[in-house]
């Protein structure tokens, strides 16, 4: 990224009146967390099934001890901090500029930042229930405790309060997410391959609605189904560029 550029950049958020930003597993992959398919990633650990029949709503049905020694050992990181790239959103939000903060990570980061106004498309590691009596559970049960982990009250499996392969993203926070990315003159996409539907299809709608007045900034290793609507492309690690977008005060 030229000089050049990180100065347009910054003049273009100063001047926002509606950030968003957008994000996926490499927002935090600098803080130890693996993408599904980069190095260490769940496609690269050998197993009988696939991630998606092991993280699904049918395993955890029908073969629940499976379902959570695997969801323990792949899907929770005690240990992740946020990165600098987390605390620069935090830091455009607390200046007023950034929004909203729309994500399809489970990990919490965003909020571990300061980030207040985060919609999480695919639920959080930080909540689970009982799926008898609907009651909320103690944070850590899940990574706590072996085997299937039960309500104290009723007896009911306790599952993650995530997304599972085989649901439907939670209705409410897909429509807030939408109205927020129509509202959006700058949209900061960084950390995703765009390709995970229909998390992916809310940049569609803020770029069809361009109008010249608009900007979209893509960071992102790899291409994306999107790369061609962006103003800005950025082949860089997300926890290096966002600090560098934040506008000196």
């Amino acid at each position: 990224m030229t000089e050049t550029v990180l100065k347009e950049l910054r003049k273009r958020i100063r001047e926002s009146e509606h950030m968003v930003f957008f994000g996926g597993a490499g927002m935090s992959t600098a803080s130890g967390i693996p993408d599904f398919r980069g190095q260490a990633g769940l496609y690269t650990v050998s197993e009988e099934e696939s991630p998606e029949y092991l993280l699904s709503d049918e395993c955890l049905r029908r073969e629940p001890e499976r379902f959570f020694r695997y969801y323990r050992e792949h899907m929770l990181y005690p240990d992740a901090r946020p990165n600098p790239g987390h605390y620069a959103l935090a830091e455009l939000e607390r200046r007023g500029i950034l929004k909203t903060v729309v994500t399809q990570n489970i990990d919490g980061l965003h909020q571990a930042a300061g980030s207040r106004h985060v919609l999480e498309l695919h639920g959080t590691v930080a909540r689970s229930y009982c799926v008898k009596c609907g009651r909320r559970a103690e944070k850590d049960l899940i990574a706590e405790t072996k085997g299937v982990p039960r309500c104290e009250l009723c007896g009911g499996t306790v599952r993650p309060d995530v997304v599972l392969y085989g649901e439907f993203l939670p209705s409410g926070v897909f429509d807030e997410a939408r109205r927020e990315m129509e509202e959006a003159d700058f949209l900061l996409v960084a950390g995703s391959s765009l390709t995970v539907n229909p998390a992916a299809s809310l940049v569609w709608r803020f770029g069809r609605r361009r109008d010249g007045q608009k900007t979209l900034v893509i960071v992102n290793y790899d291409e994306t189904p999107y790369d061609g609507e962006a103003d800005f492309l950025i082949r860089e690690s997300a926890a290096e560029v966002l600090p560098a977008l934040v506008p000196e005060e």
